[in-house]
């Protein structure tokens, strides 16, 4: 009896330190993670202000109020999961702030500070498995890194295609949540074998789509639920890519002069307090209603592009 009672003691021991073990892997993996993203920042910043320097751009950037209410609002949303990409390009086209050729790249330029900063919060807060985290977010990185190349040097009728297409695909995401079409998720908080196979793979696909100007957190949420995954795990994956992949494309767009800098600087501007207001003070939102309208806005405004890449066809 003694010596079953302390067998059972000791295998209760190696669970508590396998527990133990597995907790100080993902608190070393999210602050080298943090780290990482803190560099990337750095980087980021000094590439763009290298690249403004370059080309004698700093004349002229003070954004309008427009361009920083875009920003605000935008960032506002996408820190509690509507996504920013789809709404800033139709307030964009709204009032012909940037021309369609330069959408993509000042997407992923002015959008890239606020993003980190989402990306710190939610990587700090959010339990999820630090290797599943960490190689979603470098398969997105690749995926970026590849896709920025083409889209940077796109002519402007395949990018209003590209637009458009992708427009149409972000709101058939948002429709899908809203009419709970898609499995809500599981309990798990880490993917292996062939799931963590196809949750890279989907992730090299969405980090390559971003560049176009394709939002990764509808598609994201979807992939992580579609595997079983609890779907708070994809707000640290979602932003914690799009927080690595975006300053990687940016350096593409920088390099080409794919974008248009005051724009850029206006969503930054605005949307670092948008990301701060709804983490911290907002916290959530009902969304549906406000979801809605983005669906509608953004069908509004996919139609608009292809309607100008017909033109432009032609």
């Amino acid at each position: 009896m003694g010596d079953s009672s302390r067998a059972g003691q000791r295998g209760l021991n190696v669970d508590r330190l396998l527990l133990q073990n597995r907790r100080t892997v993902v608190c070393v993996t999210g602050s080298a993670i943090l780290l990482l993203l803190a560099g990337f920042g750095a980087a980021f910043v000094y590439r763009w202000i290298a690249a403004l320097r370059a080309e004698g751009r700093f004349r002229g950037l003070m954004p309008s109020a427009y361009e920083m209410f875009i920003g605000l609002v935008t960032d506002f949303f996408d820190t509690l999961g509507v996504g920013s990409f789809a709404t800033t390009t139709t307030l964009f086209r709204l009032r012909g702030v940037v021309p369609d050729r330069l959408i993509p790249g000042t997407l992923n330029v002015g959008h890239t500070l606020p993003t980190l900063a989402q990306a710190f919060i939610y990587v700090a807060i959010v339990r999820v498995d630090g290797t599943t985290l960490a190689l979603m977010i470098a398969a997105s990185v690749v995926g970026a890194w590849l896709g920025a190349g083409f889209v940077a040097a796109w002519p402007k009728r395949r990018i209003q295609l590209g637009l458009g297409v992708a427009l149409i695909a972000a709101a058939s995401m948002l429709c899908a949540q809203l009419l709970h079409v898609l499995p809500s998720g599981g309990d798990a908080l880490a993917l292996r074998g062939v799931r963590l196979a196809m949750a890279l793979g989907g992730n090299f696909v969405l980090g390559a789509w971003m560049t176009l100007g394709v939002g990764l957190y509808g598609p994201c949420m979807v992939l992580v639920s579609l595997l079983g995954m609890n779907p708070t795990t994809a707000f640290p994956i979602m932003m914690g890519s799009c927080a690595f992949l975006m300053p990687v494309a940016s350096a593409r767009f920088l390099a080409r002069r794919a974008y248009a800098p005051r724009a850029a600087v206006g969503l930054t501007i605005g949307g670092l307090p948008g990301v701060l207001v709804a983490a911290w003070i907002v916290r959530s939102l009902p969304l549906d209603a406000v979801k809605w309208l983005v669906v509608a806005i953004v069908l509004s405004s996919a139609y608009a592009l292809l309607r100008a890449a017909a033109r432009e066809g032609r």
